[in-house]
């Protein structure tokens, strides 16, 4: 045996541990929610598990109710991660420009990212429940209503809830990925920027935000997966309602397969939003090469 073949066989069996790990909770569950969606298979009806084609997807993409949750799950992903980028980005700056404190501030901003998003669905829940609400006592208080709101009976108010609840969770996320973008940035073109008399806000558009647009783009990449693939947020605040306005796909999912039993449908309804983030994956991935 060679030292070379040797060198790459010891290299092969190193790496071998991880790739059966990767295959055996990562690849073979896709293979096999792939072959379940060409299934009736349904808990309830063990004994008629059969192969049905495409009766599944024919049947998701022609029910009303799933074009009512892909609606949702396109509202919350741009409203969350528009309003997720703006305050991350403002956070980071914030960092950025700290003198002082600067570990503490760090921390303080990184703490809802370590908890839990069923947690922080709960604490949500709490604080915008219709008996309970802590901000309809601040908001009546402060002399802004009269009357207190329903905020998880109306369609409108819930969508924001859980809206707000994500970016809590997830804007450190962001904060910190920009903030290393911005450590980045050559100071010399900040200070060259201001002998050639160029004020803050032509500094963050000519300077700052065209040196972060590479990190913004895979941030983008990352909160759009994120986004498609919310769950904990919806169950835990507005379990999909009022009336499935909040319901996402993967929520959809939950219930075919944990509520119906039917694994037939909740499978195929899985592999759709699979290929759907490897579309938006892909658009990304081409956008920031082109940019590169």
């Amino acid at each position: 045996m060679t030292k070379t073949i040797k060198e790459n066989l010891i290299g092969y069996l190193s790496i071998a541990p991880a790739i059966l790990l990767i295959g055996g909770v990562g690849i073979i569950p896709i293979l096999i929610t792939f072959t379940y969606s060409f299934q009736y298979r349904v808990l309830t009806d063990p004994l008629n598990i059969h192969f049905v084609g495409l009766d599944n997807y024919i049947k998701l993409l022609t029910d009303p109710s799933f074009w009512e949750v892909f609606k949702n799950t396109a509202v919350f992903a741009i409203l969350s991660m528009t309003v997720e980028l703006f305050v991350g980005l403002t956070a980071a700056l914030f960092m950025n420009s700290a003198k002082r404190y600067v570990g503490i501030i760090r921390t303080i901003i990184l703490i809802p990212w370590a908890i839990p998003g069923i947690i922080i669905a709960y604490m949500f829940s709490f604080m915008f429940n219709d008996q309970l609400s802590v901000i309809n006592v601040i908001l009546e208080g402060l002399g802004l209503i009269d009357n207190p709101i329903t905020f998880l009976a109306n369609k409108h108010w819930a969508m924001f809830v859980v809206v707000v609840a994500d970016t809590w969770k997830q804007f450190p996320y962001i904060a910190l990925m920009l903030l290393a973008g911005l450590q980045t940035i050559p100071k010399e073109l900040y200070e060259s920027a201001s002998v050639d008399g160029a004020g803050t806000i032509q500094q963050f558009f000519k300077i700052t935000l065209p040196n972060l647009k590479g990190i913004i783009l895979i941030v983008l990449l990352f909160r759009t997966m994120g986004a498609i693939r919310i769950f904990d947020i919806i169950y835990g605040i507005t379990g999909g309602g009022p009336a499935n306005s909040t319901a996402t796909l993967l929520y959809k999912a939950y219930k075919y397969i944990f509520g119906d039993m039917n694994f037939g449908l909740g499978s195929a309804m899985s592999t759709i939003i699979t290929l759907l983030i490897m579309i938006l994956s892909f658009v990304y991935i081409r956008t920031l090469k082109t940019e590169d």
